[in-house]
């Protein structure tokens, strides 16, 4: 077990177990809790102030996310990274990322959809300067902006269990087209879509970006 303890959680306007989730899945994303690390709920429960069933819940829900395997009677530990889920959990973003902007510009008011073109302008800038650290963190500001303008619930419940895998998956992404003239034209002509809240063209325009034109 980690000899770096985890800070207290402090639910206050949230939910404990979704607080005590994100505080376990975070440690996991950022070395805290090591890749193949046992971990131990009442070890975690002590760290964290809060009992045990938080904890267990929290960890039943990220070995759904595949952030941690379970042998029942005999471990629970953190997930090794897996190489081959970067390309699967690309695509999978960007497909359901296009079905969200299509809706997000159908039906957000105007005030959201100035929200949306600011990320988007985060993410051109980014693309222009060839950060790609930028890129990855602008890009997961846009996809909450977009997923919270499309205003569909499940579309929310199915990002908050997924987030953290979504993340942890994409960390060795790297941008489809590498020339950053080309891709940063590939955004300016998304943004230029989601301007005029045409769906099909922003969708296309994401789609071609990352290469997932049929």
């Amino acid at each position: 077990m980690t000899t770096v303890p985890l800070m207290p959680v402090d639910p206050r306007g949230t939910v404990l177990g979704d607080e005590v989730y994100n505080a376990i899945g975070e440690a996991i994303l950022d070395g805290r809790l090591a890749p193949g690390e046992h971990l131990r709920d009442q070890e975690l429960a002590r760290w964290l102030g809060v009992s045990r069933t938080p904890v267990r819940e929290a960890l039943q829900r990220l070995e759904r996310t595949g952030l941690v395997e379970v042998s029942p009677n005999r471990f629970t530990r953190v997930t090794q990274p897996d190489p081959g889920l970067v390309e699967e959990t690309h695509e999978f973003v960007v497909l359901l990322l296009g079905n969200i902007v299509r809706l997000a510009v159908a039906r957000c008011s105007d005030e959201t959809l100035t929200a949306v073109l600011d990320d988007i302008d985060a993410v051109i800038e980014a693309s222009r300067t060839d950060d790609r650290m930028g890129l990855i963190d602008g890009s997961a500001r846009l996809f909450a902006t977009l997923t919270h303008a499309a205003g569909n619930r499940a579309f929310m419940r199915v990002m908050r269990e997924a987030e953290l895998a979504i993340r942890r998956n994409l960390s060795g992404w790297h941008p489809f087209i590498e020339c950053p003239v080309r891709r940063t034209e590939g955004y300016e002509a998304f943004r230029a879509a989601v301007a005029i809240r045409d769906g099909d063209g922003a969708e296309r325009a994401l789609r071609g970006q990352h290469g997932l034109l049929s």
